[in-house]
Parts: C-alpha cells; sequence; structure tokens
C-alpha cells in the first residue's frame, strides 16, 4: 500500500490580514452597538420628562443622544470581543 500520496499535514486555516482583523473589529463593533441602542431605547421608554413639556425635538434629541451613547460604548460590554473570536477562529473574512 503506497501512503507517499497522502498529505500528513494538514494546513490551518489563515485568519487573514491585519487589514481584515481590523475591518472585522469594526463590524463587532458596530454590531455591539446596535444591541446596546436597543436595550438604551427598551431602558428609557418610560423616561419622564424633566422639563414637562411636549416638545417634538425631545424624541429626537433623546435617540441621537442614545445614539451617541450607543456608539461611544461599543467594544467596552465584550460582546464584541466574544464575537471577534469567534468569527476570527472561524477564518471569517469581512468584505
Amino acid at each position: 500500500m503506497d501512503l507517499s500520496g497522502i498529505n500528513t499535514h494538514k494546513e490551518l486555516p489563515k485568519i487573514g490580514s491585519k487589514e481584515s482583523d481590523k475591518a472585522l473589529r469594526e463590524k463587532t463593533d458596530q454590531f455591539e452597538s446596535i444591541i446596546v441602542k436597543m436595550m438604551l431605547d427598551e431602558a428609557m421608554k418610560d423616561e419622564k420628562n424633566i422639563f414637562k413639556t411636549n416638545d417634538p425635538g425631545d424624541k429626537i434629541y433623546k435617540s441621537m443622544y442614545r445614539d451617541e451613547l450607543a456608539n461611544a460604548s461599543a467594544g467596552g460590554f465584550g460582546f464584541s470581543q466574544m464575537l471577534f473570536d469567534s468569527l476570527s477562529q472561524k477564518g471569517v473574512k469581512s468584505n
């Protein structure tokens, strides 16, 4: 039995360059930002207005505030890191 044609060393999949890792990190941080925004929206939906006005811009301002708060905290909750680790182990590359 000739075993010379069998490759006994299998190559490990390559995760990619640092640029693709950076792009994957950005995408996982963006995803975490969306999750944090959804949690903030749910947590603050019954928030009372301290000024007792019914200003239409109030809802827009609060939504923009929560957007920026979610973007600033992205990557700090650990969900992004967990997702990044999982995807990079599988060799997923972001385009």
